[in-house]
């Protein structure tokens, strides 16, 4: 039974954000990501400590071939993969058990990395 459920946002998040390329013009699914210090690492305690890992990204359903072979080649590891959620503001809703707030939302500077992150 997985103990907790993180879900955990690709580019500039767990890699380098495609518009910090010097030259977003040239960024294509077929290039490598730049994984951030310490994603790895912490993908690999959080999958040990039995957590649900559910990557979120804007990308288009239609670059799920690309984004899993690219995420494939980083060596970053996931339980399931939501696609086409767009570059807006995410609200996550839950519910309360027994008082006990089920959800929380962490944020992180652009390209800074989880590796920090404590759950």
């Amino acid at each position: 039974m997985k103990t907790k459920t993180i879900f955990c946002d690709i580019d500039g998040t767990l890699t380098e954000h495609p518009a910090s390329s010097q030259d977003i013009a040239k960024y294509n699914l077929d290039q490598e990501m730049r994984v951030l210090p310490g994603t790895r690492d912490k993908l690999w305690a959080w999958d040990h400590e039995n957590y649900n890992i559910i990557l979120t990204t804007g990308r288009k359903e239609g670059m799920r071939a690309s984004t899993v072979e690219q995420l494939r080649k980083a060596g970053i590891i996931y339980d399931q993969l939501i696609m086409g959620i767009g570059p807006g503001e995410r609200i996550l809703i839950n519910d309360r058990r027994q008082g006990k707030d089920m959800a929380r939302a962490i944020n992180v500077d652009r390209d800074i990395g989880i590796k920090d992150i404590g759950v």
